[in-house]
């Protein structure tokens, strides 16, 4: 049934990416410096959730080190290190240079110290989730250090910007941009058919099925591999010699309470509490909700950026808003409402 489950897991980097070419050699073009010893620009990866623009940035940067022997990478989820010192801490780690640093009591300015000394003319930083940090200033801390080459992965531009201060602002602004747009059905497909082809038996799951998983997942390339996975999973877990119809259905549901639970389980303490309150108490205007939230913590932030944890709520689909900016109401996801297959 299952020939090679790494294929199928939501990580995975394939050895060719369908329908990016053009956002391939877009990054590629910008870190092209550091194959000859030069600083490289900014980059900036924005769009909706499963457009690819992780995997694109793993992709090409697995490809530069390939190329070139001496350049390192490090990848930094920020919505799991969401504050400054784990972003830069996790860095350091990536690098090998956290000997004798003590996370409750190093100072931050001994690890951009550390970050300064080091002696790695070329290396890149993948800043997935880079709206999410609490502390934008540690990519104006990295922008500053010519040996890091930095990439900026984000769902919205604004939501980034509305972060930082004014001196990081126009350097962003000006970095290069690469912009993802939401799959097509017929991208999904060829990009189903692939996984399923180097990651099941022949046989296991046909062309209608793999269409069927595409228009259900609406653009949703992680959604889409999602479903697959875990029909691919039940199948063999029953000992069924192809995935049916039935397993199909099952999948649909089982891929997005697994990323849903995923994304629940990634929410910061004050994000989480914002849900809740939303969770309790919804449909409720923002204005509300930071009223709601101020009193449940001792150190509230601020109303933009309790927007901006609504808004990246949104997109991840854990909250849905209704009406416009002047009336906006936040509730639940009801994900009985959501399309069957």
């Amino acid at each position: 049934m299952i020939r090679d489950a790494r294929v199928l897991r939501a990580g995975f980097v394939p050895q060719e990416v369908e329908h990016r070419d053009a956002e391939v050699n877009h990054l590629s073009s910008v870190l092209e410096p550091i194959t000859n010893g030069e600083p490289a620009d900014t980059a900036i990866l924005t769009g909706p959730s499963g457009t690819g623009k992780t995997c694109i940035s793993r992709f090409v940067t697995e490809r530069l080190r390939e190329e070139v022997l001496d350049v390192e990478t490090t990848y930094v989820n920020c919505w799991r290190n969401y504050t400054r010192f784990r972003t830069l801490y996790q860095i350091l780690d990536d690098i090998g240079k956290t000997i004798d640093i003590h996370r409750q009591s190093t100072p931050h300015d001994e690890l951009i110290d550390r970050l300064q000394q080091y002696d790695g003319s070329r290396t890149v930083v993948i800043l997935d989730e880079a709206d999410q940090l609490e502390d934008p200033s540690v990519i104006y801390d990295l922008h500053s250090l010519p040996q890091f080459a930095i990439i900026c992965i984000a769902n919205k531009e604004e939501e980034l910007f509305s972060q930082v201060d004014d001196r990081l602002v126009s350097r962003l602004r000006s970095s290069e941009h690469v912009r993802m747009d939401k799959y097509h059905n017929e991208q999904l497909f060829d990009i189903l058919s692939a996984r399923s082809k180097w990651g099941l038996e022949n046989g296991v799951i046909t062309d209608d099925q793999l269409y069927q998983i595409a228009d259900a997942a609406a653009g949703d390339a992680r959604l889409a591999i999602g479903m697959l996975r875990s029909a691919a999973s039940t199948a063999a877990r029953e000992n069924h010699d192809r995935i049916t119809t039935e397993i199909l259905t099952e999948a649909a549901e089982d891929a997005k309470a697994q990323i849903k639970q995923k994304s629940l389980d990634s929410l910061t303490p004050h994000q989480r509490v914002v849900y809740d309150i939303v969770r309790d108490h919804g449909p409720l205007a923002p204005g509300e909700i930071h009223s709601r939230y101020t009193a449940e913590v001792d150190d509230p932030r601020t109303k933009r950026t309790v927007r901006t944890y609504l808004s990246k709520m949104a997109q991840y689909n854990l909250l849905e808003a209704e009406g416009t900016s002047r009336d906006r109401e936040y509730s639940l996801v009801d994900s009985a409402a959501a399309s069957p297959m």
